[in-house]
């Protein structure tokens, strides 16, 4: 008997690390799985947007068969239809897909930081402060020395979002523990910079109200291409630090103290983030006006298609931004016949229906 009773229990502890490698293996294959799944994703959000990019830039009010906008595409120099597609609809087109880029991978970050998801640069004050500072440069005419005046608006608006982004920051190292604070603190900022707009537009002449009024609509058509190649540059240095903190931002959504467990400094984490949410929403918003609920829409529904691991979140609500901005400025173009509606109604009309089932589906 004596004898026996090893292999018995060697023949036990092998059936146990059996099944244990059986399972590591199924963990294994439903992780590949996963992945795979998400990587496809990823892929047909980037095709869905290189056909929408296509489409945008080849329908508006000037009619363009295939081949003459190929033509104009191949040959800049070429006539009038050249300078339609170089000058307006390419330009166009490439401002809604950064500025949706670097609106969603904003709102991304700042619902994970503040742990809300109603939380986006339009829903914080940002947005309002950067309409607040190109209000100061239309109406009041203050300029910075030594600046293009063609640069003035944007240049302003972006200080005035960057100071926004600047006193959340502040607020948030104050009460490091406590996001409701800085939620509540955005939510100031926005009634704050929306009484000081409606100010400067009550003392602004006409032609300076008019302008106002336009640009806190949100209108692509102030893109250029010195516009987009400063965007693009500031998405190039930003999102490489933004990939990089994707691990930690994974861990903070399993909670503060389990993040701080993993070894994650979550104070620094949200600072860091803040400073690239600003800069990106500061960037986007001063360069074509207020554009609400893309932050805010784009995040949810990278979250649904791709789960909280941060690796595929973060480009997921980059690349639902790009759609949805550009799909709003294809909608925005031909609506009307003839007539481009700023694209911050179209997205607030998209935004709103859904900002409200967010509310509704948090209050059950």
């Amino acid at each position: 008997m004596f004898t026996e009773m090893p292999s018995v229990s060697s023949s036990t502890e092998a059936q146990k690390r059996e099944k244990i490698a059986q399972r590591l293996t199924g963990m294994r294959q439903s992780y590949a799985k996963l992945t795979h799944h998400r990587v496809v994703v990823l892929l047909v959000l980037g095709v869905l947007i290189l056909a929408s990019l296509l489409l945008d830039f080849s329908l508006g009010p000037a009619a363009l068969s295939p081949m003459q906008l190929v033509h104009a595409l191949l040959n800049p120099s070429s006539g009038m239809n050249a300078v339609i597609v170089w000058h307006i609809r390419l330009p166009y087109a490439l401002m809604a897909v950064l500025v949706g880029l670097a609106l969603g991978i904003s709102g991304g970050e700042m619902q994970t930081i503040l742990d809300n998801p109603l939380a986006s640069p339009f829903t914080l004050g940002v947005s309002a402060a950067a309409a607040f500072g190109a209000s100061l440069a239309i109406v009041l005419q203050w300029h910075l020395p030594y600046m293009p005046e063609t640069w003035m608006v944007p240049l302003e608006a972006f200080i005035f979002a960057v100071g926004s982004a600047v006193l959340l920051e502040l607020v948030a190292r104050v009460r490091a523990r406590s996001t409701t604070m800085v939620v509540l603190f955005g939510i100031a900022l926005v009634f704050t910079f929306h009484a000081l707009v409606s100010l400067m537009q009550f003392v602004a002449d006409e032609d300076a109200l008019q302008e106002l009024v336009f640009w806190t609509m949100g209108s692509l058509t102030r893109a250029s291409w010195g516009k987009i190649a400063v965007l693009a540059a500031g998405c190039l240095v930003v999102l490489p630090f933004c990939w990089r903190a994707a691990p930690a931002m994974t861990a903070l959504r399993l909670g503060e103290d389990r993040a701080a467990s993993y070894g994650v400094d979550v104070h620094r984490l949200r600072m860091m983030s803040l400073l690239r949410v600003s800069i990106l929403s500061a960037l986007a918003v001063s360069f074509v006006g207020t554009i609400g609920f893309v932050g805010l829409v784009a995040p949810h529904i990278a979250r649904r298609l791709l789960g909280e691991d941060h690796r595929f979140y973060l480009p997921g609500s980059a690349l639902c931004g790009c759609l949805i901005m550009s799909l709003s400025s294809i909608a925005a173009k031909n609506i009307m016949s003839g007539v481009v509606i700023p694209v911050g109604i179209v997205t607030a009309l998209v935004g709103i229906p859904f900002f409200l089932g967010v509310v509704l589906k948090r209050g059950r």
